[in-house]
């Protein structure tokens, strides 16, 4: 569906919801960390303080990750960076917007889903605040996994706090988010999605190990290939399905839409994993990380160089060999086009379900927060080649 019209309503709804989220998030945090502003405390309270309720806050209120719609004077949450989220893109596709954005409600006269909004809302708020704890639990989690001690600039929870309180936030954030979450459909959906993650860290960790890595050495390309995606589907694509399909658990959105949204959502982690793996090659970009994640073979610019000249890196030394290798360019610059490609396609996809204008634009203002940096990565890639 095309999106053609002024989209300044739309993005007054997406800061109203996403302002919506933060107080939400807000709200939830107060509520956890309430005992420990009790007047008097005993020993075992300070502890519970230091050892749970610091940490949480901690993972919840930093390494914001995507980035967020800067403040606005006078408009909806315009005292803080907002960060919108899918779970409410869905809600506003299937429910509609708010009364008097145009005079467009979204919601077709006699449409069985023209139900009590009011309960779906209530629904999607504790969905939206599930998926940013279960999102700030993976952060977490996959800090530890990755040894990185930064993530966005700031210290990653198990150098702020120590492994061992970081693993044990990570699990407790995972049992808070399901229990807030209350929907069964919506329950039954996140447990999935976090099987799925934890699934895709397993096979990725996996890639470290001598006799993965000897397995891939020894594959063909496309086996490669294949390894890559089913991996990244699991690990990158699960944060990007999670929050769409527990927000259309909770709305009991038809099945035809769920898959097609599925497989959006699939294409998104595709894309968002090749520009994760090229960013370790464009300076621009990767910044101080540039050329760091070289421990593994998960990044897909070292699959798709293994063989092209006959050959693998000599022992355990991927840097020199890759960064070396006459054919990087030409890959850094077909990855980078194939990241685009797997944006549209998704983007293409989700305005195909979105039932107006003004919900194709809200979703686009959604993802775009990480979606623009694909293209301007493209970009880059085509200057350094000459292209």
């Amino acid at each position: 569906m095309a999106t053609t019209m002024d989209v300044t309503d739309v993005e007054a709804v997406v800061r109203s919801d996403a302002a919506l989220l933060e107080d939400d998030l807000a709200e939830f945090l107060d509520t956890l960390t309430a005992p420990a502003r009790a007047a008097a405390v005993s020993v075992y309270d300070t502890a519970l303080r230091r050892a749970l309720y610091e940490p949480v806050a901690d993972a919840l209120g930093s390494k914001v990750g995507q980035q967020a719609l800067p403040p606005t004077a006078g408009a909806p949450g315009g005292r803080a960076p907002l960060r919108p989220s899918m779970v409410y893109w869905a809600y506003r596709n299937y429910r509609g917007f708010p009364e008097g954005a145009e005079g467009f409600s979204g919601k077709a006269e006699g449409s069985p889903e023209k139900a009590d909004t009011a309960s779906d809302l209530a629904v999607i708020r504790r969905t939206a605040v599930a998926v940013r704890i279960l999102l700030k639990a993976a952060v977490a989690l996959d800090d530890i996994q990755d040894d990185s001690d930064v993530r966005y600039g700031e210290p990653a929870l198990h150098a702020t706090h120590g492994t061992p309180l970081a693993l044990n936030t990570g699990a407790w954030l995972i049992m808070s988010a399901l229990r807030h979450a209350a929907d069964p459909a919506v329950v039954d959906s996140l447990v999935r999605s976090v099987g799925s993650g934890f699934t895709g860290q397993a096979v990725d960790m996996s890639s470290r190990t001598a006799l993965t890595r000897a397995e891939l050495l020894a594959a063909p390309r496309a086996t490669r290939v294949d390894f890559w995606e089913s991996t990244a589907a699991l690990k990158t694509g699960t944060l990007f399905w999670m929050p769409l399909d527990a927000a259309v658990a909770g709305l009991r959105v038809v099945e035809d839409d769920r898959l097609a949204l599925d497989g959006a959502m699939r294409q998104l982690g595709l894309a968002s994993q090749l520009f994760n793996d090229l960013t370790d090659f464009v300076p621009e970009f990767g910044g101080a990380n540039t050329h760091e994640d070289f421990d593994g073979l998960g990044n897909r610019v070292f699959l798709e160089l293994l063989d092209e000249d006959g050959g693998v890196p000599p022992g355990e030394d991927f840097k020199p060999y890759v960064l070396g290798h006459p054919q990087l360019e030409r890959t850094l610059l077909a990855l980078a086009e194939e990241a685009v490609a797997l944006k549209r396609a998704a983007k293409d996809a989700v305005h195909g379900v979105c039932r107006c204008e003004r919900s194709a634009a809200y979703f686009d203002v959604t993802i775009e927060r990480k979606g623009h940096l694909i293209d301007r990565l493209l970009a880059t890639v085509r200057q350094r080649s000459g292209e």
